[in-house]
Order: C-alpha cells, then sequence, then structure tokens
C-alpha cells in the first residue's frame, strides 16, 4: 500500500457520500419553495385586491 493511497482515502473518502446527502437535501427543499411560493403569491394577490374570489378559487384549485 502506497502512502499517498491511504492519505487519499482518509482525507477525502468521506467528501462524496457528504455531498450526495447535501444534495439531496437541497433538491428536496428547493422543490419545497417552489410549490409554496405560488400558493403565497396567490394568496397575496388576492390579500391586496387584485383578484376576485372566483379567480382566486380558481387559480387555487389549479394549483392544487
Amino acid at each position: 500500500m502506497h502512502d499517498y493511497d491511504w492519505g487519499f482515502g482518509m482525507g477525502f473518502g468521506w467528501l462524496i457520500p457528504i455531498l450526495f446527502i447535501v444534495l439531496i437535501i437541497y433538491f428536496i427543499n428547493a422543490n419545497k419553495k417552489d410549490e409554496s411560493s405560488a400558493r403565497d403569491i396567490l394568496d397575496k394577490r388576492y390579500a391586496s385586491g387584485e383578484i376576485d374570489e372566483e379567480e382566486y378559487k380558481k387559480k387555487r384549485d389549479t394549483l392544487k
């Protein structure tokens, strides 16, 4: 066994699984933010009077 082989495994062997877990968490959170932001925008438009109740309900049902 060479010194550089052992050092690489001990130094960076944990990096790939950690990066994989971070990427999974990032993509899960990104999807949740997109779903809630569309509903938040719709709620704000309705609250400000930009759209009426009928349009609000139609768009809310479409988002479900």
